[in-house]
């Protein structure tokens, strides 16, 4: 689809419900950027994240967005920009407009099922052990928690027993976020496993975690930050058995798709994330959760208030809901 349109970004920061910690600093409020297509007729909305990690600003993806003249074709764009926060806004701007052109749903013209709910994991902030129990105790109802880890494994296993003793009955998967080396991640894992967490996400640094290849134990270990669009993806299914699907990793929903296949093709568990951010954002995402073996798309729910309209969250589930994006 070749469209003659006009591409406008904003930037735009959302309070976060208190403060969010991870294991590589802490923040108050989402900055997002919004990329908005207008054909003159009809307009397309797509929002990224900008990920500091990777060298992201909302500064210099706002300002790429707006340079861009095109392609305005979802195909064609996987060539003519890089992975990353400003392609995901372009791509599912794309998709937005095609969606509201066409007469269609997103779904629709993606060919997959129209996703209605999910169970989604809701994230715990990284703090000190009580502060984490308090939390746990608060969400103790919901189905799936996920806990910010990734200081010294002696620390963290404290923190760990306090969220199961908080929530003995809601599963549980860790992030690290890079913070742990490898005697760390050795040292933390027996409490893990006593504790039935299914799941670590990324407990190494990304340029150091050659040593998980061949390396199995009884649970799953996830790539987060190892893994970007995919194209690393044979070497990443050596080292872990799951993979956390982002579409500011990806650079779009439009890629996204296609790497929840190869990985399905490798026998990998799909975990789709997302960023701390609106609606708006995590509407795309739904379009995964129908392969996904894991949901963490609990952006809105660490904001003070999210976008309207917005997805549903209820019971420890997203809802999808008309009129958000792609669905109209």
């Amino acid at each position: 689809m070749t469209l003659a349109v006009k591409i406008t970004a904003t930037i735009e920061r959302w309070p976060i419900a208190g403060t969010f910690t991870i294991a590589r600093g802490s923040k108050t409020h989402a900055e997002v950027v919004v990329a908005t297509l207008d054909d003159g007729q009809f307009q397309g909305r797509g929002e990224c994240v900008p990920y500091p990690r990777y060298g992201e600003s909302t500064a210099n993806v706002a300002a790429t967005i707006n340079a861009f003249n095109g392609p305005f074709d979802r195909t064609a764009l996987l060539e003519a920009m890089p992975p990353g926060a400003s392609r995901n806004a372009i791509d599912c701007a794309l998709w937005d407009l095609e969606a509201r052109r066409s007469g269609r749903t997103v779904w629709q013209l993606a060919g997959v099922p129209r996703p209605v709910s999910a169970t989604t994991a809701y994230t715990l902030s990284l703090d000190s052990p009580a502060a984490m129990f308090k939390q746990a105790h608060t969400h103790a109802d919901r189905p799936l928690l996920k806990a910010k880890l990734g200081t010294t494994a002696h620390a963290d296993i404290e923190r760990l027993r306090g969220v199961r003793a908080a929530a003995p009955a809601a599963r549980l998967i860790i992030d690290a976020n890079e913070g742990w080396d490898f005697d760390a991640l050795t040292t933390f894992l027996p409490a893990a496993v006593a504790a039935n967490v299914e799941l670590i996400e990324q407990p190494l640094p990304a340029d150091a975690d050659d040593c998980l290849s061949g390396w199995r134990v009884p649970l799953i270990i996830a790539a987060d930050e190892s893994i970007h669009d995919g194209t690393n993806l044979a070497t990443i299914a050596e080292r872990y058995q799951a993979i956390n699907i982002k579409l500011d990793k990806t650079g779009g929903l439009t890629r996204a798709l296609a790497l929840a296949q190869e990985a399905q093709s490798l026998g990998l568990t799909i975990m789709v994330g997302c960023m701390v951010s609106t609606s708006l954002a995590m509407a795309p995402a739904m379009a995964l959760t129908g392969v996904a073996d894991y949901v963490d798309l609990d952006g809105p729910l660490l904001l003070r208030h999210d976008r309207q309209p917005g997805l549903r969250y209820e019971q420890g589930k997203v809802w999808m809901r008309q009129g958000v994006w792609g669905d109209y």
